[in-house]
């Protein structure tokens, strides 16, 4: 017997019904629905969700590779590790961004080929070529990966719609918040602004003191 669909079609249909229903309610059911086939069909490709969730990750980063690797979406991130660093952040940022849920379904699948090895590699390159051990540019580049990814997954519970800034959770309504918390808790109350306002702002600030503490800590230049 053989499948009327392929590996790709199903993972290019899962990345565009994950934009419509989240993370939560994609379901092979539903992507069978959505091809015009029915649910075991799927089951040729793949054993159960998270396999399918594990090449949804996998094709995400192919198709952001070219911007994390020097290729040619990538553009100029100037000369220094320090800019190659912020910049490959943003990238991965934006692109995350991209899909609904895309943190979530980024963060803790499996690559299934080795669509991340280049970009990898040329974060390693670049931070070795500057100067870093080996030891030091993995923790520098672990360290700034994990800070992008888990605030990606923050920021899309407060803005869940890719795109549509001006939809924003009503769990995220910071007035409400420091109403209920504000009299007990002043300081945590005003620290919600900060957390879950301007979320762009906050993501630079927070990438300047990653950055900042590995100049510090691992860095070329840092001190004994």
């Amino acid at each position: 017997m053989v499948s009327r669909i392929d590996r790709k079609r199903v993972v290019d249909t899962a990345l565009r019904l994950l934009n419509e229903v989240g993370l939560d309610g994609l379901t092979l059911r539903g992507i069978a629905k959505e091809l015009n086939v029915q649910a075991p069909a799927l089951y040729w490709h793949f054993k159960n969700k998270q396999e399918l969730l594990d090449e949804m990750a996998t094709e995400m980063t192919r198709r952001m590779a070219g911007s994390l690797d020097g290729g040619p979406a990538a553009g100029p991130y100037g000369g220094t590790w320090q800019e190659m660093l912020l910049g490959s952040c943003r990238t991965m940022r934006r692109e995350l961004l991209g899909y609904r849920d895309g943190g979530k379904v980024f963060s803790g699948t499996r690559m299934t080929d080795g669509a991340a090895t280049g970009p990898l590699d040329f974060v390693m390159t670049c931070l070795t070529e500057a100067g870093f051990t080996l030891d030091a540019a993995v923790r520098a580049w672990w360290t700034a990966y994990n800070f992008t990814v888990g605030v990606v997954i923050e920021e899309q519970s407060v803005h869940p719609v890719p795109g549509q800034r001006e939809i924003r959770d009503p769990a995220y309504d910071q007035s409400e918040r420091e109403r209920r918390i504000g009299a007990e808790y002043p300081l945590a109350a005003q620290a919600g602004r900060e957390m879950f306002g301007d979320l762009e702002q906050g993501f630079e600030a927070g990438l300047r003191i990653i950055v900042a503490g590995i100049e510090a800590t691992v860095g070329p230049d840092a001190a004994g």
